[in-house]
């Protein structure tokens, strides 16, 4: 296909801030407003009127949460237009094991090479008990233990993502967490893909379920009779999977409140034209996808967006990445990499990707961004495939407070505290003294009461 423009736009910033990037910010904000129009004929057809899809989640939620499994099927039914008896809603172990036979063996064995490398760095990163004898008698741990029991998303609407099975299910495994299903819509492209079933039993996953959505989030957070309840949930999902994941916050923890996928290509003259297109393409390609260049090389800027419309006809969803690019796209012009840094950490995003002479001296200018990619041949695909970290990111310009998905993720710490009697009467007269200042007598008789010195609880 030949596409002749691309109606992107394009932003002199030089004399001042960016506006784009504040209304991008808010486009893409995870509030409920990203929906498509096949999205909102859907809700009218299901709910008979349109529900805002924060209204729509708090149905689905509160209805999983009452009737479990039957509402589970039944929103299966009315969404995915897929009908299932309780006993289908699990991916048998058969199931899995053929698929595994059927899996192309090159396939596989990047599989495993891709695994390795996550475990390699994962396992580099995972925190260690922490263990201090400050004093005498006294001995305070930092004690990090496993989360049990965990639930991932894997996406199946628009294609199939056996990377998402690795990117969730290996950090998890490397922090020795003991239980991980994984659900995913019952589609072509989620639980009857072939390439991700075979990744789930490459990876040892025997628990997968067919179901997606808001459903599949709220069945494993309150259970239901086929889906075991989960302490967690993780992994990445379309605008209802982020609001129902935010819905049940604090019956479960999630691993962040994710939004449509960005990058920030920063580049100066050293850049070549095709490698910034393509990568901003790469992102755009997820519809929405976010994808804005910032650089103060006019030319450079000039010479990407003719080679974005060269390269766009050559993609199998010029369609779509066509509509992402215009809708949610910018090329930015500023003065310097000083004003580039600058307005890169205030809009926060969640890829970056440095393509400068020095990558190292922006990147310490810069603090917010959820990865940070640096060099020329350091394309963001490498992170969402290969490299090692969780591809599962903070968006939204969440990424100021949130962290990307990682071994630590899976773990829980809690403190061990051990003092011996010498050690307690060295210290009760200090807490005795502030347990009576704050009226807590109790408290205070409580150490007293093991004090040799016979402080006064009261």
């Amino acid at each position: 296909m030949t596409i002749d423009e691309i109606k992107i736009q394009r932003v002199d910033a030089r004399k001042g801030s960016a506006e784009i990037l504040t209304q991008l910010r808010e486009k893409l904000s995870p509030q409920g407003d990203v929906v498509s129009p096949r999205g909102k004929a859907l809700t009218e057809e299901v709910f008979g009127k349109p529900l805002s899809p924060v209204q729509v989640v708090e149905k689905i939620c509160t209805d999983v949460q009452r009737d479990g499994s039957d509402a589970l099927l039944r929103y299966t039914s009315a969404l995915d237009k897929v009908s299932l008896s309780p006993d289908e809603l699990r991916v048998s172990k058969d199931e899995l094991a053929e698929a595994h036979g059927k899996a192309d063996a090159e396939l596989l064995d990047s599989i495993r090479r891709i695994r390795d490398n996550v475990i390699e760095f994962q396992s580099a990163i995972l925190h260690k008990n922490v263990k201090i004898q400050p004093r005498s008698g006294v001995e305070l741990t930092q004690r990090y233990v496993p989360i049990k029991r965990v639930g991932v998303c894997v996406p199946g609407g628009a294609a199939a993502y056996p990377s998402t099975v690795l990117m969730t299910v290996v950090p998890a495994q490397v922090a020795g967490v003991e239980e991980i299903i994984v659900v995913a819509p019952p589609t072509p492209f989620g639980a009857y893909n072939n390439d991700m079933l075979a990744t789930c039993h490459e990876l040892g996953v025997t628990e997968v379920y067919r179901v997606g959505g808001a459903q599949a989030v709220a069945g494993m957070a309150f259970g239901t009779k086929e889906i075991s309840s989960v302490d967690k949930i993780v992994g990445p999902g379309n605008l209802f999977v982020a609001l129902a994941k935010k819905h049940v916050f604090g019956v479960v923890d999630i691993d962040s409140f994710a939004g449509p996928s960005e990058v920030i290509v920063i580049a100066d003259d050293t850049a070549r034209p095709d490698y910034v297109a393509a990568d901003l393409l790469a992102q755009a390609e997820h519809s929405p996808g976010s994808a804005i260049l910032i650089s103060w090389d006019q030319a450079l800027i000039d010479a990407v967006q003719d080679e974005l419309v060269k390269q766009l006809g050559a993609l199998e969803r010029h369609d779509l990445t066509l509509d992402s690019l215009e809708a949610f796209g910018a090329l930015i012009l500023v003065r310097d990499e000083i004003q580039a840094c600058e307005l890169t950490d205030e809009f926060a995003p969640e890829h970056l990707h440095i393509q400068t002479k020095n990558p190292r001296s922006q990147i310490e200018r810069i603090q917010n961004s959820g990865a940070a990619f640096l060099g020329h041949f350091t394309p963001v695909a490498l992170g969402d495939y290969a490299a090692g970290p969780s591809h599962v990111l903070p968006t939204g310009g969440t990424c100021t407070w949130a962290a990307g998905l990682s071994s630590n993720s899976f773990l829980r710490s809690g403190s061990i505290t051990e003092f011996s009697d010498e050690a307690l009467d060295e210290i009760s007269e200090d807490v005795v003294r502030l347990a009576n200042k704050e009226g807590l007598t109790a408290h205070a008789r409580s150490v007293a009461i093991r004090n040799a010195k016979g402080f006064s609880a009261g």
